[in-house]
């Protein structure tokens, strides 16, 4: 052996040992981290997280060579991995759809996509200018799949872009434009309407903040740097729901934007040269509408006695309000989970979570392992496979598994998803496509 190496050109013997261990180093590492994505997968899979809540990553294996660029690019971490010298998604329910891994792919290996071939997801057709098949009516945000803040205020800056350039803006005594939401979208379309002064009112059927003024009280929300019309950059990257309340807050005051709160919209109706937007008490005559709602809907309702009480809510403001009480959450989701979490915290509190499955396997593993240290310390009582049959004054009496459990009880949080908005849309001539892994 050792005479072949002294047979070796010199540069070879002074060069090649060198190179060999990064080579080594370069496989080890690319072995271990192919391992480790593998286990989260793995992982993953076992927990029945295997479907993205909506926009997410589609990889063309003949394309991707793994480069890891796509990996390094991604905001949330874990959500992509390199198994076997291809890209994966390893966590899909993880997603949020920022699309930095396909900007990132040096090989145009990645396609952003809605659904899977497992789950359909429901998206309204629009064109590039937000415009709808309706003539006139507009989506950003949420509804149209893009669940990330910063997307949100873009679409919601560049649909009223497009509005202000019609030919028919500005003319006649209607309004130019009436933006239903505020949410993120609809906040950075009314600064944007503002700042182009057209004449224009927001509705918003429940609060300012949209859904992001639901989130439970210290709930942290993932954002990043986007320009708001009238206000610059904003700025946050991972911040409370408190912090970015407060900054949406300053921005209202600082701007004087108004916002109709507490206001449903029934439907929109043909009108002459634009539109009737229809509320319980008004309606109004517009050009153009802006429909810049979420994709929750309306709560979804058990169906059961007694859950019109007043001590039945479908979202969690603030877990302080139950100290002292003995609450049940229904649903299984992430939302009830972190519901539930918060309370059981709260001093006093009794909490316990019903739910119709044997496992949590749509919430994120996070907040499952919380849930089980709150079990383990006696913070928090699981009733799987259980549901609600009647709610009363002081108690609430569940099927549990096939035994009737009647729990005292002084508050009711049910977490069991929206209906989504879709016949809506389909009712005001909207066209919507059911997508399975298609962009």
């Amino acid at each position: 052996m050792t005479a072949v190496l002294t047979e070796l050109p010199l540069w070879l013997r002074f060069y090649g040992l060198p190179f060999g261990l990064v080579l080594l180093a370069y496989l080890f590492l690319k072995t271990r981290h192919s391992r480790r994505s593998l286990r989260i997968h793995e992982e993953a899979r076992a927990a029945g997280l295997t479907e993205p809540a909506s926009l997410h990553p589609s990889i063309d294996a003949d394309k991707c060579l793994g480069c890891a660029a796509c990996v390094k690019a991604c905001p949330e971490k874990s959500v992509l991995g390199v198994v076997h010298g291809k890209a994966r998604l390893i966590e899909p329910s993880h997603c949020i759809g920022h699309g930095a891994c396909r900007t990132a792919c040096p090989f145009d290996a990645i396609t952003l996509v809605f659904g899977t071939e497992k789950r359909g997801v429901d998206i309204p057709l629009v064109q590039p200018d937000f415009q709808t098949n309706v003539p006139g009516i507009y989506i950003a945000g949420e509804l149209g799949g893009m669940g990330l803040i910063r997307n949100a205020i873009r679409q919601g800056r560049e649909a009223v872009e497009a509005i202000r350039k019609r030919d028919d803006i500005g003319k006649g005594d209607m309004l130019d434009l009436v933006i239903v939401g505020a949410g993120p979208a609809g906040i950075a379309a009314s600064l944007a309407a503002m700042q182009h002064k057209l004449r224009f009112v927001t509705l918003e059927q429940e609060t300012f903040g949209g859904t992001v003024s639901h989130y439970p009280r210290g709930k942290i929300v993932m954002t990043a740097p986007a320009e708001l019309p009238l206000v610059g950059k904003m700025q946050f990257r991972e911040t409370t729901k408190e912090t970015l309340m407060d900054f949406w807050e300053n921005v209202r005051k600082e701007t004087n934007l108004k916002i109709e709160t507490g206001v449903r919209v029934e439907t929109i109706e043909p009108g002459e040269d634009g539109h009737e937007v229809v509320t319980p008490k008004k309606r109004y005559r517009t050009r153009c509408v802006l429909l810049a709602i979420g994709r929750r809907g309306t709560p979804r309702k058990l169906g059961v006695p007694g859950e019109d009480l007043p001590k039945v809510v479908y979202r969690l403001i603030d877990p302080e309000q139950y100290r002292n009480q003995r609450v049940l959450v229904v649903g299984g989701g992430d939302s009830a989970l972190e519901a539930a979490i918060s309370i059981a915290e709260e001093p006093g509190t009794t909490v316990s979570i019903s739910y119709r499955s044997e496992a949590f396997n749509r919430a994120k593993p996070k907040n499952r392992e919380k849930v089980e240290a709150a079990v383990a310390d006696s913070r928090l009582t699981l009733y799987m496979k259980s549901n609600v049959k009647t709610i009363t004054e002081d108690s609430v009496v569940l099927d549990h598994d096939g035994q009737e459990v009647t729990l005292p009880n002084d508050a009711v949080i049910i977490n069991a998803g929206g209906i989504l908005p879709t016949p809506f849309l389909k009712q005001i001539g909207i066209e919507v496509e059911t997508k399975y892994g298609t962009a």
